[in-house]
């Protein structure tokens, strides 16, 4: 039995759809098979939470697990018809729900006891059909590739491969849904889905910042006091960016639309964190320059800038 979303993330029933996420990315930070090799537990949480995530991120599927409509597991739970039901029916008569006398056929139960909500009629008889089970895997990207689109194959434990495509913007920690890509239906029933997991790896150069992307960028001693234009990368290839006359370090510069693209087709900014970098050697000539300099106009900038 598939354990209660709620539980398998160590939110309670109240919690807000961030709560949920947030929760959800904690886990997959702590529990990815990727991070625990060999670890038999931590995996277990780690599909747990992935199911329960699939449940509870969508408000339209979470209303119908918590009115009881679907169980743990997604699949729609069979309808309960009691005496008191049929004690209404002015014909005084118990019959089941679909009108077919005292006694259903014994394909019912089965039907009923797996969840099934399709059945396919074989000469006089029914056989249940049965969608079938949603199956887990996860993905390691590039950050670019997240931020960017790509596409890219996994190989399934029975050695077939499968194309994931991963969406410009992606996020880590978000969770791809493969229509019929899972496992195989029962009596003719329809495949279930696959459920690819991605986590974005880090950059050594991007960071994002809900769809903005930031970046430390170092420029020299004269850049900042003189200005002037310096490569600048970004996820897209680098761009001239323009230092302004007299920058400071920690200053940001913002680079318009440079950022992700979010699901409304609008890009975030590019923010630029200036660092000033001294050169790797003061020679007797920057030296000297700068004694005389500070001499006859030496400032102090924990005053703000007073002498």
């Amino acid at each position: 039995m598939a354990q209660d979303p709620y539980d398998a993330l160590g939110v309670k029933k109240t919690a807000s759809q961030d709560e949920i996420k947030k929760a959800y990315r904690k886990i997959v930070k702590s529990s990815h098979p990727d991070i625990n090799p060999g670890d038999a537990a931590a995996e277990e949480k780690f599909k747990a939470a992935a199911a329960a995530h699939d449940i509870l991120k969508d408000p339209e599927t979470r209303g119908k697990f918590d009115r009881g409509e679907i169980d743990a597991s997604g699949a729609e739970k069979p309808e309960r018809r009691y005496y008191r039901d049929y004690a209404e029916n002015p014909q005084g008569q118990y019959r089941t729900s679909r009108g077919a006398g005292d006694f259903a056929d014994y394909s019912d139960i089965f039907a009923d006891l797996f969840g099934g909500r399709d059945r396919a009629r074989s000469g006089g008889g029914e056989t249940v059909r049965m969608r079938g089970q949603d199956q887990h895997y996860t993905l390691q990207v590039a950050f670019l590739d997240a931020v960017r689109g790509a596409s890219r194959r996994i190989t399934l434990p029975g050695g077939s491969d499968l194309e994931v495509r991963i969406p410009e913007g992606l996020k880590d920690g978000q969770t791809l849904r493969l229509r019929g890509k899972g496992a195989e239906g029962y009596g003719g029933g329809p495949a279930g889905d696959a459920l690819v997991t991605v986590t974005v790896q880090g950059d050594p150069t991007f960071r994002r910042e809900e769809d903005d992307i930031v970046i430390d960028l170092p420029v020299g001693i004269d850049e900042a006091i003189l200005g002037g234009k310096v490569e600048t990368p970004t996820i897209d290839g680098p761009v001239k960016l323009s230092i302004p006359r007299g920058a400071s370090g920690g200053q940001t510069l913002r680079l318009r639309g440079r950022g992700v693209k979010n699901r409304a087709g609008t890009k975030g900014d590019q923010r630029v964190i200036l660092r000033i970098v001294s050169p790797p050697e003061i020679d007797d000539e920057l030296a000297e320059f700068m004694t005389s300099w500070r001499e006859k106009h030496g400032y102090d900038p924990r005053k703000g800038g007073k002498p």
